[in-house]
């Protein structure tokens, strides 16, 4: 009963301050407060550009390599330089037969300005055709109630199609494509899948959004190209894709007849190495991010800590009263000291509760044109709460010697303190 009494008095006498200090508490307030916000904030942005910018570079695929045959600048075996490589549809089974580190691979024939037609509605797009592990390795994942090609459509080359979602719009509207019949150069395809919308930051023939993707059997029969334009394939898990690409030249270099150190013959987009960079390039970013989040604490912490050092120097009187009047040292640091925490912590909570306002507004923004590859910022908790603990620490300490101090001193020189 006498612990809640002494409590409850405790807790009117620091109301009674707070009231009689609004204005250096409210500044002390506002110091914190500005100080959570702004680190808060700034990670907050940070965290959600580096996940837009991971899903834009993810957008053509994760972890492939495309390849392309190139041409040789090297005389071989008697042979001449300048020669064209051109891969062909037997190509694809003997990497899989003698490069032991390939995973998942797929051919690919293109061909630009290709017409696709569905009632009065006309396009020209660019058509490939693809093995069933393309869509996989390319992210071309469907909407719900599609498909992508599979090993039934290829094997039987059968007339099937899958959209971007680009086209699909462009000549459906907000007709449900799937199922429907198109007219391909002129020839009927149903329509199996529409690609579900995604960011890409790279491509090698243009948006994936923009284009149709037919099984290669069928491909080769409509179109008759006997040559891949590129390969795209992906790697076994723990193989290195440098070791990869020289199997490559070892095995290409032996049917073509080139030297296998020529690197001009074939030509790699390592996206596995792009992503390897990317990380660095981020890892950059957050280091620069917290150097400038920890620039704004230390200004935020000098601010908090000069804030509690004036505001105790000047209560010196006060202090020297209260002494005069019976309270012991440690009542008086107690008091001083859970005024500055509650002052601290009220500050960080007000910092955190502005930074999820803010931050739940820009979620209500729409996410288009530059304001897609901005992304939509994400509060940090751990950066929050680190940022909130450090600022109180910083005005604890900053109040807690000039009222060790302005307590230590003989009330009557206290009272005399100017």
């Amino acid at each position: 009963m006498l612990l809640a009494y002494k409590i409850s008095l405790f807790l009117k006498l620091m109301v009674r301050e707070f009231r009689a200090q609004k204005l250096r508490m409210a500044l002390t307030v506002l110091a914190i407060t500005w100080g959570t916000i702004s680190i808060t904030l700034l990670m907050a942005f940070s965290v959600g550009i580096e996940r837009q910018m991971h899903k834009a570079s993810s957008g053509m695929g994760q972890g492939i390599i495309v390849l392309w045959a190139g041409q040789t600048t090297m005389p071989f075996q008697g042979l001449p330089q300048g020669r064209r490589i051109m891969f062909r549809p037997e190509d694809q089974d003997l990497i899989k037969a003698r490069v032991a580190g390939v995973d998942k691979i797929s051919g690919e024939y293109m061909r630009w300005g290709v017409t696709i037609e569905y009632g009065k509605k006309q396009v020209s797009k660019l058509v490939s055709g693809v093995y069933p592990d393309f869509g996989e390795m390319r992210s071309h994942y469907p909407q719900p109630g599609g498909r992508f090609i599979d090993q039934f459509d290829f094997d039987s080359k059968r007339r099937a199609i899958f959209l971007g979602w680009k086209v699909a719009e462009e000549i459906f509207g907000t007709v449900d494509p799937v199922g429907k019949m198109v007219m391909v150069n002129g020839i009927p395809f149903t329509v199996v899948g529409v690609m579900v919308k995604k960011m890409q930051d790279s491509s090698y023939h243009g948006p994936d959004e923009d284009y149709g993707v037919i099984p290669a059997s069928t491909f080769v029969g409509i179109f008759g190209d006997p040559y891949f334009d590129n390969f795209i394939y992906s790697v076994k898990p723990g193989v290195n894709t440098k070791t990869v690409e020289q199997d490559l030249f070892r095995v290409f270099g032996s049917k073509y007849r080139f030297d296998p150190k020529d690197t001009h013959a074939l030509w790699f987009w390592d996206t596995v190495e792009q992503a390897e960079v990317t990380r660095k390039v981020f890892l950059g970013i957050k280091i620069f991010m917290w150097f400038i989040g920890g620039m704004t604490l230390v200004i935020a912490g000098v601010g908090v800590a000069n804030i509690m050092y004036v505001a105790i120097r000047e209560r010196t009187r006060e202090i020297g009263t209260k002494m005069a009047l019976g309270a012991r040292k440690g009542h008086i640091i107690l008091q001083f000291m859970t005024e500055a925490m509650f002052i601290a912590l009220f500050g960080g909570f007000l910092g955190i509760l502005f930074s999820l306002a803010i931050t739940r507004a820009f979620w209500l923004i729409p996410m288009e044109g530059a304001m897609e590859f901005l992304g939509r910022p994400l509060v940090n908790w751990p950066v929050a709460i680190i940022t909130v603990i450090t600022l109180s620490t910083i005005g604890f300490l900053s109040g807690f010697f000039p009222a060790r101090k302005a307590a230590s001193i003989n009330p009557v020189e206290a009272l005399r303190y100017e």
